[in-house]
């Protein structure tokens, strides 16, 4: 008799969260959920709890957390503030770690049971942009299994399937997000609500805005350096508005292997919570003479500057990535705001960039500096900017 893995779900209540769940009802028997977390969400929390019955659960907003002690008693333990992720992954010992939050929360968590679990699937693009180096020694050298749930990151896994030394180039595939047929002189005139109108999916504002300037693919970049142990000029981005290849591998013979299906988060997610099994999954299958056709083009970096200052910083290393990625996050709270226009988005990383004096080698407290100080310099940037 097969023994269920114990699972933990940081961001249980995101879209990566709750599909994570929804693929654990499917194979029940395999998998048992002993800790949740989530940022606030509490009425769909409860719901989860009441359903999966974890033995654990944190809420990183005290007062909310106080509230679902309330709703649902002794039933399980509640966690509450800024320590609650880290309460879920020490309480209770687990086999797989599920890090589907966004931002910095998860990374200290992460790097704590790094090397105390079986597998650690992420679908956190920041946390291996700001810390890919500490969090892939810490892996590497327990023999934690590190597995991508991002579908591109999942589709060059799949393409791999262990011939790492073989490879030639990486292929990150993406849409072109909601501005890819839009001239670059228009960019100025982008309203965020133009900027999240993405053309196939409901995502997150923040994400949205990161497909339309491809900051995603840049982050995409960067997490794929990490987790495939490339150099980073052997990953190379490809417009591919169909979005049914979701990325494709090189192998030094010139053969390309390519992992197509339909658009849909429980694939990956199934696949990083079973590897090396494959499973039956509700995912339908690829209707391929319905596939008009498949096409791919070269990214516009002069219309998109973000990628290009990934793939210097990916160059560089050290604590450029995570300023970087702090600044973005700022730059696009801003643009959200009304406060920048969208072309000002990549100069504003750019100057935080360059201010930046890059720390070799970082420690996760110089790592969280780092971060601090960029946003920090982010938002003075933005204010200078409107005084001028």
């Amino acid at each position: 008799m097969t023994v269920a893995e114990r699972v933990v779900i940081l961001g249980s209540t995101g879209s990566v969260g709750v599909n994570t769940l929804n693929v654990i009802e499917g194979l029940s028997d395999r998998f048992e959920v002993v800790g949740l977390a989530a940022h606030r969400n509490i009425d769909l929390l409860e719901q989860q709890v009441r359903k999966h019955r974890p033995r654990v659960v944190g809420v990183v907003d005290e007062a909310q957390a106080a509230e679902l002690r309330r709703r649902v008693g002794d039933a399980v333990r509640v966690e509450g503030g800024a320590g609650a992720l880290e309460q879920v992954c020490t309480v209770e010992p687990f086999d797989l770690l599920v890090v589907a939050t966004g931002g910095t929360l998860s990374l200290g968590p992460t790097l704590t049971v790094a090397d105390r679990v079986r597998r650690i699937a992420i679908a956190n693009k920041e946390l291996l942009v700001m810390a890919g180096e500490l969090l892939t020694k810490r892996v590497r050298g327990s023999g934690t299994a590190l597995l991508p749930i991002d579908s591109e990151h999942s589709a060059i896994f799949q393409c791999l399937d262990g011939r790492g030394r073989d490879v030639k180039r990486l292929y990150l595939t993406g849409s072109g997000g909601p501005l890819r047929t839009v001239p670059k002189e228009r960019f100025a005139d982008v309203t965020p609500e133009e900027a999240v109108n993405h053309p196939k999916w409901k995502m997150g504002k923040k994400i949205s805005v990161d497909s339309a300037t491809m900051m995603n693919k840049g982050l995409e970049i960067i997490e794929a350096r990490w987790l495939f142990n490339v150099p980073v000029d052997r990953v190379q981005v490809l417009v591919h508005p169909e979005a049914i290849v979701h990325s494709m591998v090189e192998f030094v013979d010139g053969s390309v292997i390519a992992q197509l299906a339909v658009p849909d988060m429980r694939l990956p997610i199934q696949y990083a919570m079973t590897y090396p099994d494959r499973l039956p999954s509700p995912v339908a299958s690829v209707d391929f003479p319905r596939v008009a056709q498949l096409t791919f083009e070269a990214p516009d970096t002069g219309k998109f500057p973000c990628l290009r200052l990934a793939y210097e910083v990916a160059t560089q290393g050290g604590t450029a990535p995570c300023v970087f990625n702090a600044a973005n996050e700022i730059a696009v709270a801003a643009f959200l705001d009304h406060r920048i226009r969208l072309p000002e988005i990549p100069v504003l990383i750019e100057e935080t960039l360059a201010r930046h004096r890059c720390v070799e080698g970082a420690t996760l407290d110089q790592v969280l500096e780092a971060d601090r100080w960029a946003r920090q310099t982010a938002e003075e940037l933005i204010g200078q900017a409107a005084r001028a």
